[in-house]
């Protein structure tokens, strides 16, 4: 198993990544050597697909380890990611006696991780979880970090929490499972955080697409493990520098690089009502409008351009974006939560594996409108 350590040294506190094959068979056990003798129950929140794959097996390995499993599943999908969805979760914690000493165990993709972890920072004012990523997206990238929260008025994950798990478990059998389109996902955000900063990231990511990924399904190997903690391994290291995203830090080391095409990727999602996009799927075109303005400023070369978007299609093919409306895109656009005094601060590319905060006013109106579309109209 490939082991990563996640310290935050200001406020003393660590957690452990564990990543390898069968992992799921131990959760019980690690789960009992983080929370302690007296943690009594684990929740398991899940959604039914995930669960009727994976579920019984998390459930057994809790079990076997003295814990009391009730388990609530949540609708699949991330317009479900809502207020409502999260004072259902909280009412099963209280239906569940839940103690300050227990703990929440959140089983699927990104959607789950997210609002269980929020639902665990607000029961008794924090209780622990344990992150059980089953998607290549929340392996990489979500389950990493403490982000926690739920969508509202129109705008992804503007109501959360910085709630770190105690540990995050990542089970690379689980990826057998998942549809071309997931790993199309996750594999944009894998090469989203090598663009944004580390060119031998960007590098292991393209070398294992080319020789690894075919198209269809994904099975465990140790190419697959090693990839995935080099991923959590760069994201744990930005997140030990800059936990909660400080807004006043324009570094190339800033949590906020890891922001690289979202700014797009949020205003595609919310303007098809999360309906028509994987996270990570929007993210890759987000990735391309972002290199379109970074060559447009001078910064980025035609050749590193070239290479990123060679990237991105690596990854398998994206939805099509012709019925996107743009006039509502730029309205999402302008209203993007990392906006600072009142301007968006676009993630660009000096080159690959080096980000740079871009504040709007930079960029031409002209520039923007011809770089959405240049890429979503192609």
């Amino acid at each position: 198993m490939q082991r990563v350590r996640l310290r935050l040294r200001a406020r003393r506190q660590e957690y452990e990544i564990i990543t390898g094959q069968g992992t799921l068979r131990i959760v019980g056990e690690v789960a009992r050597q983080k929370l302690g003798p007296h943690a009594r129950r684990a929740v398991l929140i899940s959604n039914p697909k995930v669960f009727k794959l994976y579920g019984e097996r998390a459930a057994k390995s809790l079990a076997g380890a003295g814990f009391d499993v009730p388990h609530w599943l949540m609708p699949d999908g991330e317009r479900h990611k809502s207020f409502r969805t999260l004072e259902r979760a909280l009412s099963f914690f209280a239906e569940s006696r839940l103690e300050r000493t227990d703990a929440v165990v959140a089983l699927g993709g990104g959607v789950v991780g997210d609002l269980a972890g929020f639902a665990a920072a607000l029961y008794l004012r924090g209780i622990s979880f344990i992150q059980v990523p089953t998607t290549l997206l929340a392996q990489i990238d979500s389950s990493v970090g403490g982000k926690t929260a739920v969508n509202y008025a129109h705008a992804k994950n503007i109501v959360g929490a910085f709630h770190q798990p105690s540990v995050v478990l990542i089970d690379t059998e689980t990826l057998s499972t998942l549809p071309r389109r997931e790993l199309t996902a996750g594999f944009c955000e894998c090469v989203k955080q090598g663009a944004a900063g580390d060119v031998r990231l960007f590098r292991q990511t393209v070398k294992f697409l080319e020789e690894q990924w075919k198209g269809a399904r994904l099975q465990p190997s140790d190419n697959l493990e090693k990839l995935i903690s080099a991923q959590v391994a760069f994201k744990a290291a930005i997140v030990a520098g800059d936990e909660r995203e400080d807004a006043t830090r324009r570094d190339h080391r800033s949590r906020r690089i890891l922001n690289f095409g979202h700014t797009t990727a949020h205003a595609l999602e919310a303007a098809t009502d999360y309906k028509h996009f994987r996270h990570g799927e929007a993210v890759g075109y987000g990735m391309l409008v972002a290199g379109e303005i970074s060559k447009g400023l001078g910064m980025l070369s035609r050749s590193e351009l070239e290479s990123l978007r060679a990237a991105v299609g690596l990854c398998g093919r994206l939805p099509r974006t012709g019925h996107v409306n743009t006039s509502q895109l730029a309205q999402h656009l302008a209203r993007d939560k990392k906006a600072v005094g009142g301007h968006v601060q676009w993630v660009l590319l000096e080159r690959l594996g080096r980000a740079r905060l871009v504040d709007e006013r930079e960029i031409a109106p002209q520039l923007l409108s011809a770089s959405l579309l240049s890429v979503l109209k192609a």
